[in-house]
């Protein structure tokens, strides 16, 4: 199972990623991680939230939503993020 998933940053900026342990690359995200530094984008943006997230039965198609998502801009992404809530 893989997840696309969208983080909110500490300075209100949204990062969108796909991984396979939600839970894990959030820690790394946050630096909690010994696989921190692979975290570049959020490493001055610390702490973050996960904000929405969404299953994928493979990479490929984990990949493809991220790549829709990452196309949009800012207002279409809070809507999403808003529209799970």
């Amino acid at each position: 199972m893989y997840f696309c998933y969208v983080v909110r940053c500490a300075d209100g900026t949204l990062y969108t990623g796909v991984t396979t342990d939600l839970d894990r690359r959030i820690r790394e995200h946050n630096g909690e991680h010994q696989a921190a530094r692979r975290a570049r984008y959020t490493a001055s943006r610390r702490p973050v939230r996960l904000a929405w997230t969404e299953s994928h039965p493979t990479r490929s198609s984990a990949q493809r939503r991220e790549a829709e998502i990452k196309g949009w801009r800012r207002p279409r992404k809070l809507a999403l993020i808003e529209d799970r809530r």
